[in-house]
C-alpha cells in the first residue's frame, strides 16, 4: 500500500503532524516547569524580577504552565482518537472493497 494513498483519502497526515507538534509543545512546557522547579523549593516562585526565568519573559508561572500542559494533553488525546478513527475508516474501506 502506498503512503500517498493515505494522504489523499484521509486527514491522517495532518493528524500525525498535529501529534508531532503537540509532542514538541509538551516537551517545551515540561522543560520550563523543570527549570522553574529546579531553582526553587516546591512550586512557590518569588515575586522579584530576579526570579526564575529569563530576563525577557520574567518569572515562570507554574500554575499557568500546568494549565497549558493539561490543555495540550487533552488536545493530544483527542487528536490521537481522531487518527485512530481515520485509520479504522481506511481499514473498513479496504475490507469492503
Amino acid at each position: 500500500m502506498s503512503f500517498d494513498f493515505v494522504g489523499r483519502v484521509s486527514s491522517a497526515n495532518q493528524l500525525k503532524q498535529s501529534l508531532d507538534i503537540s509532542t514538541q509543545r509538551t516537551r517545551a512546557i515540561a522543560d520550563r516547569v523543570a527549570r522553574a522547579t529546579a531553582l526553587q523549593q516546591g512550586f512557590s516562585l518569588p515575586d522579584t524580577p530576579n526570579g526564575v526565568g529569563s530576563t525577557e519573559s520574567g518569572p515562570i508561572d507554574i500554575e499557568a504552565e500546568m494549565v497549558s500542559l493539561a490543555d495540550e494533553q487533552i488536545r493530544y488525546e483527542a487528536t490521537a482518537k481522531l487518527l485512530a478513527k481515520a485509520y479504522q475508516s481506511m481499514r473498513n474501506a479496504l475490507k469492503g472493497a
